[in-house]
């Protein structure tokens, strides 16, 4: 995996608190700066520390450090603040949320890519910047089996806890998000323009519902056009929030194909659902099944099944405490978490687990208040919870009007 210098990763470990207002504005007039790529910054700020010690630096000091004469004369005239000050004011106003790369707040995995962004701009429950998440990313142009399968995953992983994360854009893209947010569930939606500007305009609707139910970001200035080389651009962070990255339907060399290419650069999962092999629209995703750089999926066991096993721990617990606050169930603090709920039932999750497979069926459905009848001494909460991690294993499968089976 692709990682940033060793001296600055240090920096970024040691950021635990929320970047101020006047170390927004250094950002924002170092991330203003015409000419100024974002790994050039950061061999920067690994020798210079800060913005504020760039900008402060001599053309002499700076040319030194490998930035061109030109380059030199525009940091140290400090050209770019007036832009920043109006970038500021734009996201206050629009409520906007600034997050350098410095800030507490900024995805650690993100942090992990070659080329992260310099300053992130979000609307939106931030929060999510820390969620454990798949990208779904496809074709615009999708068949209705695309966006069924699209549909499908989406719901099915939103169901775990996962964030969808994908770009916004027609076909694939919105199905994923849509699913998500159909379910409750997660989502994140990167731009390839400025994170007030709607893009596709058809797409205001479900822009403005990710705004308050998910997450909108964007790395492009306030005001940024939807540019066609933004894409590419754009679709880096896709896949660097991302544990993996879904394709959906494409053509050979499609925008889902130079993900697929990013994740696998940045060390991401990438899984490809198969399609017709008379369609172009399954080029795509076949070629990268038929290569090896994607592992098949036909249902979302076949992505939570790799994805690491503290993070399908997390989505337990994460399942489990919802389901607690849910039926007002109250577990005591644990004193040696220093006053945490205590996640762990009553009953160990693991035997319960056991206990409801040898209960479970291939071919007899049996609904959730039925198996809660049989387990006495058991919460609604803890049954649901076990049944959570059994989905998680590949072993139940739900059905409809939440009943259950066991997976061959």
């Amino acid at each position: 995996m692709a990682r940033i210098p060793g001296a600055f990763t240090y920096l970024f470990h040691v950021a635990t608190a929320v970047v101020s207002h006047e170390e927004n504005l250094h950002w924002l007039a170092l991330r203003m700066l015409p000419g100024l790529g974002g790994v050039t910054t950061l061999r920067l700020l690994e020798k210079l520390s800060s913005p504020q010690a760039i900008f402060r630096a001599s053309v002499s000091e700076l040319e030194s450090l490998g930035v061109s004469p030109a380059l030199a004369r525009n940091i140290a005239s400090g050209c770019s603040f007036e832009d920043a000050v109006d970038q500021q004011q734009k996201a206050l106003s629009a409520g906007v949320t600034l997050i350098p790369i410095q800030d507490a707040r900024y995805p650690a995995r993100l942090r992990e890519i070659f080329d992260p962004p310099i300053v992130l701009y979000a609307r939106g429950e931030t929060e999510l910047l820390r969620s454990h998440g798949i990208a779904v990313v496809g074709t615009r142009r999708p068949t209705p089996y695309g966006i069924a399968a699209a549909e499908r995953l989406s719901a099915d992983l939103a169901k775990t806890g996962l964030s969808i994360i994908s770009g916004l854009a027609r076909g694939i893209d919105t199905a994923a998000h849509r699913a998500a947010l159909a379910e409750e569930g997660k989502t994140i939606a990167v731009l390839g323009c400025g994170i007030d500007v709607v893009y596709p305009s058809e797409n205001r609707k479900l822009y403005e519902e990710i705004a308050r139910r998910g997450l909108l970001v964007s790395e492009f200035p306030l005001g940024a056009p939807a540019y066609p080389q933004n894409f590419p651009i754009r679709n880096r962070i896709v896949s660097g929030l991302s544990l993996g990255v879904v394709i959906v339907e494409g053509a050979q060399h499609s925008g889902s194909a130079i993900t697929a290419k990013l994740a696998m650069d940045q060390g991401r999962e990438v899984f490809a659902v198969p399609g017709n092999i008379t369609s172009k629209m399954s080029w795509g995703p076949n070629l990268l099944i038929k290569d090896g750089g994607a592992k098949l999926v036909q249902e979302w066991t076949d992505i939570t099944n790799e994805l690491p096993a503290t993070v399908r721990r997390d989505l337990v617990a994460e399942a489990q405490q919802r389901l607690a606050e849910a039926n007002g169930d109250f577990f005591p603090p644990d004193d040696s978490a220093g006053g945490a709920p205590r996640l762990e039932a009553p009953e160990p999750l693991k035997v319960l687990a056991n206990k409801l497979l040898a209960r479970l069926q291939v071919d007899v459905p049996q609904q959730l208040d039925s198996l809660l009848e049989s387990f006495e001494g058991v919460s609604s909460s803890e049954l649901i919870a076990a049944l959570f991690d059994l989905e998680m294993s590949g072993l139940v499968r739900q059905l409809p009007g939440k009943n259950f089976v066991k997976v061959w």
